[in-house]
């Protein structure tokens, strides 16, 4: 139906020349496996038998005045992208939706992405990079009672792939701006959810607490309702946010793998000042009990609700990166500092000190990092750091027993602009550890031909094993090559990597070992 409404409105705006602009994007990825039973890439039917799969969103919006709508197709052929363990093939429509501004108020009706607050109760987003897409179907109005307060409320399900999770979602919240003077002013909101069970997963749940011993049974209910008050105060340079968040009770999977009835809290403080040539950033936050799903019966990435803001640095060099930690939505008690300080022009200086703890006090995860960013002159640019980095195993890996990864990391970036065109780039890092693998080196030397043309190739190299998990100093290589014209990029690599952990945002995946051919469109328009 969607589809049809686009070929109409685009045939009718060419015929009539209406008011109203296209617009889309096109993201396509292609994996060829190459077995390589050396580093683990072997064994699943991806490197055995189909050798192949990839996937592919195409995007096309319209808008006219007051009235836009939307479409996405979505393809998924001997997927990886969801389990890479295990291929996925399907096709259809991913999202659409249909949006209508009437006066002050805004109807959506499809699917949508949308939060409350910082996420804490209810967000939806995608993430395609670790096979997220939490979009929600159904109604959603927005009304701006006044240029500085909304009101917001929703009900429908989450997105599952190409179908929807059977329970029901509502929401809604209230959002305000109010200036007090020149230098003062302060942004409260206020927001709310409810999630009810459908019966088929609440019999479920029935069925799994009966096979508890009596002590451990309790009665799950079919409602849970969250609530969140929050307020962002601005003071001249300095910016305060602050939210708190909690939730009835509900079953949900313990440590041990039992389910349990508790109701969950969160209190998220986010503390700013920024003057010319520094800036702070200190963050909190305590977690209790706050696995917010469609139903209990979800696990990992599945069916998720909300969004806990993670309170460690998102680094994205290679090694460095190879150990991030992701939220732990049962407990933690996390605390960040960032610190910016522009000493004079050309320098920058960057540190941040991380900590993760569980609430009865025991040590997740614990970083230390520091760069320094040098613009030495029009031609040369450094970036040199290093990470001191604490990273729990059982509690992140789920490897009962596995010794805490103790790690520090020392890097080097160097660009030299030949010209106005061209320019190289090389990358140096080693990270020193007796866990888990053992230390590494990493090396990349990239060019570039601006805008079109891009080559680059790295290597990581397992310099000193662990003997407990290999003895072989493996390498692993990666060849990439871009072409971008205009708003066309093409990409092509071979991959050879090291299983391990894919974080983005705080969200968490276990990724195999991959070898192989990876080639990438994207388009916009």
């Amino acid at each position: 139906m969607c589809a049809l409404l686009f070929v109409f409105a685009a045939s009718t705006k060419a015929q009539l020349q209406l008011p109203g602009r296209l617009s889309g994007d096109l993201q396509l990825n292609a994996n060829f496996f190459q077995r390589d039973s050396s580093i683990g890439a072997a064994g699943t039917p991806l490197y055995d038998n189909l050798l192949s799969g990839g996937e592919a969103w195409f995007t096309l919006n319209y808008t006219a005045s007051t009235f836009d709508a939307g479409v996405r197709f979505d393809a998924f052929h001997h997927s990886n992208l969801h389990n890479p363990q295990k291929p996925f093939s399907e096709q259809g429509l991913g999202f659409w939706y249909l949006r209508k501004q009437v006066k002050e108020l805004t109807i959506t009706a499809g699917y949508f992405y949308d939060q409350i607050g910082t996420g804490i109760i209810y967000r939806s987003y995608e993430d395609r990079g670790l096979g997220i897409d939490y979009a929600t179907a159904g109604i959603r109005l927005e009304y701006g009672f006044s240029d500085n307060w909304k009101i917001k409320g929703f009900v429908g399900r989450q997105k599952n792939l190409f179908n929807l999770y059977n329970p029901i979602v509502k929401g809604a919240s209230i959002d305000g701006y109010v200036p007090v003077n020149d230098k003062i002013n302060f942004a409260p909101g206020i927001g709310a959810l409810n999630r009810t069970m459908d019966p088929a997963s609440m019999n479920f749940v029935i069925a799994n607490i009966k096979t508890y011993p009596d002590s451990l049974q309790f009665q799950p209910m079919y409602n849970v309702y969250a609530g969140t008050v929050y307020n962002t105060l601005n003071i001249g340079n300095v910016s305060w946010y602050v939210e708190a968040a909690g939730k009835t009770n509900e079953p949900s999977y313990s440590e041990e793998g039992k389910l349990v009835d508790k109701e969950g809290t969160v209190l998220y403080s986010s503390l700013t000042y920024s003057i010319k040539g520094f800036g702070i950033t200190v963050q909190g936050k305590r977690t209790e009990n706050f696995d917010l799903r469609t139903s209990p019966n979800e696990r990992l990435l599945n069916g998720v609700l909300n969004f806990l803001p993670p309170l460690t640095r998102q680094n994205s060099l290679r090694l460095p990166a190879r150990y991030n930690a992701a939220t732990q939505t049962l407990g933690e008690l996390a605390g960040q500092a960032d610190v910016f300080i522009t000493p004079k022009q050309g320098y920058t200086i960057n540190l941040n000190y991380s900590n993760v703890q569980d609430l009865d006090g025991e040590q997740l995860y614990q970083e230390i990092y520091g760069e320094i960013d040098i613009m030495a002159s029009k031609k040369w640019h450094f970036l040199l750091g290093a990470q001191n980095v604490f990273y729990n195993m059982e509690v992140y890996r789920t490897k009962p027993d596995a010794p805490a990864v103790r790690a520090i990391t020392p890097f080097a970036d160097v660009t030299y602009k030949v010209n106005r065109k061209h320019s190289i780039r090389g990358e140096v890092q080693y990270q020193m550890t007796d866990q888990d693998y053992g230390s590494w080196v990493f090396m990349l030397l990239e060019y570039n031909v601006a805008p079109h043309w891009s080559f680059a190739v790295s290597d990581m190299y397992n310099v000193e094993p662990n003997p407990e998990i290999t003895t072989v100093k493996e390498h692993y290589y990666n060849v990439f090559a871009s072409h971008t014209r205009g708003a066309n990029r093409f990409t092509a690599s071979y991959v050879k990597q090291v299983e391990g952990i894919n974080c983005t945002g705080g969200v968490c995946r276990y990724e195999p070992a991959f070898s192989g051919f990876k080639l990438g469109v994207t388009s916009t328009f």
